[in-house]
């Protein structure tokens, strides 16, 4: 299937939000990164009947998310994989959620999912950093730019860069 990067548009983003959203989606985008990428072994790793996890899986292919091929020539079965466009998105988000449920986790059941740097082949915790300074980015320390600060450029107009609450000028207290 043909990469999407050259059409995205603002609704691309709604559409993959809702796509993610659905019950099954992020549990098989998830398992299809930690490399459970046959549709038996995906089944089995999530519990999902087969006719849903048949449609789960065109719904994510037809959006362009995950590419399949047949391993075998005699079946038609076949293994699923994230598109390049995909691993650009996905893989960050299912970084940061497992990240995030690992450390919130309550009781023993929990299953870490290292990860490895393929550049330098190091094992890796990956954080989101400013491209300025180069430090963590945390929810505290960062903010939307407002219109008056130049946030505006490449929106669209839409506002997608206004004031954070209680900001002046932001008209949200």
């Amino acid at each position: 299937m043909s990469d999407r990067r050259s059409h995205v548009t603002f609704q691309h983003g709604q559409e993959f939000l809702a796509a993610i959203s659905e019950r099954w989606n992020y549990q098989i985008l998830r398992e299809v990164f930690f490399g459970v990428g046959r549709f038996g072994e995906i089944k089995r790793a999530l519990g999902i009947s087969a006719n849903i996890l048949t449609a789960r899986l065109n719904s994510l292919t037809e959006l362009g998310l995950l590419t399949k091929r047949a391993y075998r020539s005699d079946k038609p079965w076949y293994e699923y994989e994230l598109t390049d466009s995909a691993r650009e998105l996905v893989v960050p988000a299912i970084a940061a959620i497992t990240r995030w449920a690992e450390t919130h986790a309550t009781g023993g059941d929990i299953t870490h999912h290292p990860l490895m740097h393929t550049v330098c082949g190091n094992p890796t915790n990956p954080y989101l950093a400013c491209s300025s300074c180069h430090q963590p980015v945390e929810a505290s320390t960062l903010r939307p730019v407002s219109a008056e600060e130049g946030g505006d450029q490449g929106t669209g107009g839409r506002g997608a860069a206004s004031a954070a609450p209680g900001d002046p000028g932001s008209g949200r207290r």
